[in-house]
C-alpha cells in the first residue's frame, strides 16, 4: 500500500488493493528454489523439477518465447495460469527456437534464444541472462541477509504465511548506477530507483503521487533487457526501494511467469514487448487534431452550437468535440441516453456539427448509478458485478461526491450486450467516439459472472470494457479509437490514453509530463492530458504553457472543471494559445508520419531521450523535455518564470525554431521563454513536412506540403501518409540543394531554416523559388 502520510486523512478508496501479509519477528516462510534436475529438453527450452527450501517440489520451465525473449516460468503444476487469464489473456509468447545445451554432467544448462541467453547452474540452482556478446545483462540474487541473519531480500520462490502461499517471488542483482524506467502511467520522476511500483489501478484523484490510473507489469533498464510479468493480480517491483541492491518482483498469483527481453536499444526492447503484448492500435487522421470539450459543468445542445460556431468564426482549428457528463441526466450516471430537455433534438446537432467539420466525443463510464431507470431492470438481469450473498454490488466510485454506482459486469456476455445495445444507437445516431472513464473501481470482495473476486478481476477489468466500446465503435463508425483513463497491460490496442484529473497547478503540468513519459516507456505511444489541467482553473499564463506542451503531445484535449475555451481567457492568452494549436496543425504531416512509425514499433512519439540515446547517461533521468518523433525537442515551461534549463541530447546538433540559432548536442542550456513561444529545437539536417494549418485535419492525403530542411545539409526522411510512403531526400552540392521525393506525398514547395538558403533550390529536377519560412513561433509584436 502507499505511504500514509501523518495528520493527513487518508485517501480511502471503495477499490484500495489487498495488504500482503507482514511477517512476525523470526518468520521465515520464504521457500527458495534450491537446485533443479532437467525433465525434458525439447527445440524451444527446457522443463526442470525444482527443489525449494521446504521440501516441495516445483514445476520451472525456461524457454524462447520470441527472438531475443526468455520466459521463466515457476508453478506447482506446470498448466498454471495467472488468475486474471480467466478474463483474457495478457501475453502471447511464441514458440521461438532455441539452442538448448546441457553439459555432460547435467550441472550447466544454456538456452540461447539469439540476442538473449538464459544460463542456468542447477546446484545450487543460480539463473543469469547474457547478451549474445557474453555481456551480462541481468543476474539472480541469491538473498540476502543482514548481521542478524534477517532476510532483506526474497529470492527466487515462493512465500506462505501461516502454511497459505501468499506470493511468489524473484529478485535480481542491481548494480548501483543502473536506471529503470516503466511500470505505466507513473507522475513519479522518470528513473524508478528507489520507488516500489505496485501494479494496482486506482482513481488517482489527480497525477501528483505514486497513485496510477494506468499499470503495466513491464520495466526497462539501461543495462540493455526489459523485464514483463504476466498477472493481472496486484505485482509489487521494490526497484532497489528495501535495499539498493537488489530489484524484487512480488507476485500474489498462482504462478511466477515472466519474460527478459533483450534491447539493446530501448526501442527494440519495446518491439519486442510489442510482439507479446499486441501492436498499438493507430487512431484515424482526425483524432490527431484538436480535441475542445464542454466541461465538467450543466451543458446543453445550445451551448455546444455556440461553441462550435465560435471555434469556427475565431479560426481555432478543432476536429473532435467532446461532451463531458452531463450530456446525461445528472443523477443518472451512466445510463447513456441523452437529457432530452437539455439536448431536445442530438440527432439534429450532431448533423449540424458533421457539416461543420466536427466529430462528436461522448463521456461514459462503466457504472451506473441507482437513480437511473434503467438500474432495476439490470440489476434483475445480472448485469452488474455482486456480493457474495449475490445482490449487486453498489459502491461509492465517485468518493462521495455522486450516487453510489452499480458496476457492469464485463464477464458475462449478456450484460456485454447489454451494455453494447447502448451505445450502439448513439453512433448509429452519429457520434463518433467515447470517452471511456473511470473503471478501476472494483472492489476487492466482488464476485464476477465468471466467478472470479475482484482482486483478480480489478486490473484487467479496464481492459474488458475499452475492448467492448472499442468493438461497437468499430462495428458501427469503422474505427476502434477510445479516449481512455485506465488500462493495463497489452491497453497499448485502444488509443487513446488520456492522464486523468490533474490539478490546474505549475507542478500538476510537471508530474503530467512525467506520466506521459513513463507510460510511453511502458509500450503506449497515443498519450494525452488535459491540457490546462482539470482541477480548478488555470491562470492564463498556466493556460497558455499547458497549451503549448499539449499543442506538441501526441493529441491534445483542452478540458477541465472550468472553461478550457480560448476566449473565455484573456485576449493575448486566447492569441497565444491558438497560435500553438496552429503550430500543431502546421506540423500535422510530420505528426502523422511519426504516428505511423509508432504504431509499426511501439516507441512512443513522445520520446523520452534515453529511447534515442541510450548510452548518454543524462537521458536516464532527464524527464520534463523529450522527443517528439526523432526531430523535434520539446521543453515545455512548468514554472511561472519562463525560466528553465533545457538538455540537448548527444550525437546531434540542435536548432532553436524560434531563432534560427545552432547548439551543439551533449549540453545544457537555461533560457528564458517568452509567454508567445515555447523552447522547440530542431534536429539539424531534418526535413521536416508542414502544411498550412487549416480547422480540421481532414481524412485524406496531405496536399501542398512544403519540405523543410533544417540546416540545408545531405538528408533522408521516410514519411508516411493514408495512402503510402515517401522518401524524401536532400543533397546539398555547392551552392544548390536538391530535393527529391520518390512516392505520393504532394511536395510542392521546399524552404530552409536554420542557415543561408542556399543559392539555388531544386525539388525532383525542376528549379523552385525558397519557400518563405515564416519562423514556427513568431513574436506576436
Amino acid at each position: 500500500m502507499p505511504y500514509r502520510p501523518p495528520l493527513v486523512p487518508y485517501e480511502t478508496f471503495v477499490a484500495d488493493p489487498p495488504d500482503l501479509p507482514v511477517r512476525g519477528p523470526g518468520e521465515d516462510g520464504a521457500a527458495v528454489v534450491g537446485r533443479a534436475e532437467v525433465v525434458a529438453t525439447d527445440p524451444h527450452g527446457v522443463t526442470f523439477k525444482a527443489a525449494l527450501s521446504d521440501g516441495a517440489s516445483m514445476a520451472l520451465r525456461v524457454d524462447a518465447a520470441g527472438e531475443g525473449v526468455i520466459r521463466v516460468r515457476l508453478a506447482d503444476d506446470p498448466q498454471a495460469r495467472s488468475r486474471s487469464a480467466r478474463a483474457l489473456p495478457l501475453v502471447h509468447p511464441g514458440a521461438h527456437p532455441a539452442i538448448v545445451t546441457v553439459d555432460d554432467a547435467h550441472a550447466h544448462v544454456r538456452v540461447d534464444a539469439g540476442a538473449v541467453v538464459a544460463e542456468i547452474r542447477l546446484d545450487p540452482w543460480h539463473l543469469r541472462f547474457l547478451g549474445p556478446d557474453g555481456r551480462l545483462l541481468l543476474d539472480q540474487d541469491r538473498g540476502t541477509r543482514d548481521i542478524s541473519g534477517r532476510r532483506r531480500t526474497l529470492p527466487f520462490g515462493r512465500s506462505t504465511v501461516d502454511g497459505t502461499p501468499v506470493a511468489w517471488h524473484e529478485s535480481f542483482v542491481a548494480p548501483g548506477d543502473e536506471r529503470f524506467v516503466g511500470f505505466g502511467e507513473k507522475f513519479t520522476p522518470l528513473d524508478k530507483r528507489g520507488q516500489r511500483a505496485l501494479m494496482w489501478n486506482f482513481d488517482a484523484f489527480g497525477g501528483e503521487s505514486d497513485r496510477s490510473h494506468k499499470n503495466v507489469p513491464f520495466y526497462l533498464s539501461d543495462r540493455g533487457y526489459g523485464v514483463l510479468v504476466d498477472s493481472g493480480l496486484p505485482v509489487q517491483f521494490d526497484v532497489c526501494q528495501s535495499t539498493h541492491s537488489s530489484v524484487q518482483l512480488l507476485v500474489p498469483d498462482d504462478l511466477l511467469d515472466y519474460y527478459v527481453l533483450a534491447g539493446p536499444t530501448p526501442a527494440e526492447v519495446l518491439d519486442r514487448f510489442d510482439r507479446l503484448t499486441g501492436r498499438p492500435y493507430l487512431p484515424p487522421k482526425w483524432a490527431f487534431g484538436a480535441w475542445v470539450s464542454s466541461g465538467f459543468f450543466p451543458d446543453s445542445q445550445e451551448r455546444v452550437l455556440e461553441r462550435a460556431r465560435l471555434l469556427r468564426e475565431r479560426g481555432i482549428p478543432c476536429d473532435v468535440l467532446h461532451l463531458d457528463c452531463y450530456w446525461q441526466v445528472a443523477g443518472r450516471w451512466s445510463d447513456l441516453r441523452w437529457d432530452d430537455e437539455a439536448f431536445p433534438d442530438p440527432t439534429a446537432m450532431l448533423r449540424t456539427l458533421a457539416g461543420q467539420g466536427f466529430r462528436v466525443c461522448l463521456w461514459m463510464n462503466p457504472y451506473l448509478m441507482t437513480d437511473s431507470p434503467l438500474y432495476p431492470e439490470a440489476a434483475e438481469a445480472g448485469h452488474f458485478l455482486r456480493h457474495a450473498d449475490g445482490s449487486p454490488y453498489v459502491a461509492d466510485v465517485w468518493h462521495g461526491s455522486h450516487p453510489a454506482s452499480a458496476i457492469v459486469d464485463f464477464t458475462n456476455p449478456a450484460a456485454v450486450e447489454w451494455f453494447a445495445g447502448l451505445l450502439r444507437p448513439l453512433l448509429e445516431q452519429g457520434v463518433a467516439v467515447f470517452k471511456t472513464d473511470f473503471a478501476e473501481g472494483v472492489p476487492v470482495d466482488a464476485v464476477a459472472h465468471n466467478g472470479m473476486t475482484g482482486v483478480e478481476l480489478h486490473n484487467v477489468y479496464a481492459l474488458l470494457f475499452n475492448d467492448v466500446v472499442a468493438r461497437v465503435t468499430e462495428e458501427v463508425a469503422g474505427h476502434r479509437t477510445v479516449w481512455a483513463r485506465s488500462s493495463y497491460l497489452g491497453g497499448q490496442r485502444h488509443s487513446a490514453q488520456w492522464s486523468g484529473d490533474v490539478n490546474a497547478t505549475w507542478p500538476g503540468l510537471a508530474s503530467t509530463l512525467r506520466g506521459g513519459l513513463s507510460h510511453g516507456l511502458s509500450g503506449v505511444p497515443f498519450w494525452s492530458h488535459d491540457t490546462g489541467g482539470f482541477h480548478g482553473t488555470p491562470t492564463p499564463q498556466l493556460y497558455v504553457r499547458w497549451t503549448q506542451f499539449g499543442a506538441l503531445s501526441p493529441l491534445v484535449r483542452l478540458h477541465g472543471t472550468t472553461s478550457r475555451l480560448p476566449w473565455d481567457f484573456p485576449a493575448e492568452t486566447e492569441r497565444d494559445a491558438v497560435a500553438a494549436l496552429r503550430l500543431r496543425y502546421r506540423l500535422m504531416p510530420y505528426l502523422w508520419s511519426v504516428a505511423v512509425r509508432a504504431a509499426a514499433d511501439g516507441a512512443p512519439m513522445m520520446r523520452a531521450l534515453l529511447v534515442d540515446t541510450p548510452d548518454d547517461p543524462t537521458a536516464w533521468t532527464t524527464d520534463l523535455q523529450y522527443r517528439l518523433g526523432t526531430d523535434l525537442l520539446v521543453a515545455p515551461v512548468t514554472d511561472p518564470s519562463g525560466h528553465r534549463d533545457v538538455y540537448l541530447p548527444v550525437g546531434d546538433d540542435w536548432i532553436d525554431a524560434a531563432t534560427g540559432e545552432r547548439h551543439p548536442g551533449g549540453r545544457h542550456l537555461r533560457v528564458d521563454v517568452p509567454a508567445h513561444r515555447l523552447p522547440l529545437y530542431v534536429r539539424h539536417g531534418a526535413l521536416v513536412p508542414v502544411v498550412a494549418p487549416g480547422d480540421t485535419v481532414g481524412d485524406g492525403p496531405f496536399r501542398d506540403v512544403t519540405i523543410v530542411s533544417w540546416g540545408a545539409v545531405d538528408a533522408r526522411a521516410v514519411l508516411h501518409d493514408v495512402d503510402g510512403d515517401t522518401v524524401v531526400t536532400a543533397v546539398r552540392d555547392g551552392d544548390a540543394l536538391r530535393v527529391d521525393t520518390d512516392g505520393p506525398l504532394r511536395v510542392t514547395r521546399v524552404s530552409v531554416a536554420g542557415a543561408a538558403a542556399p543559392d539555388r533550390l531544386l525539388l525532383n529536377g525542376e528549379p523552385v523559388p525558397p519557400a518563405p519560412f515564416d519562423a514556427w513561433l513568431p513574436d506576436p509584436t
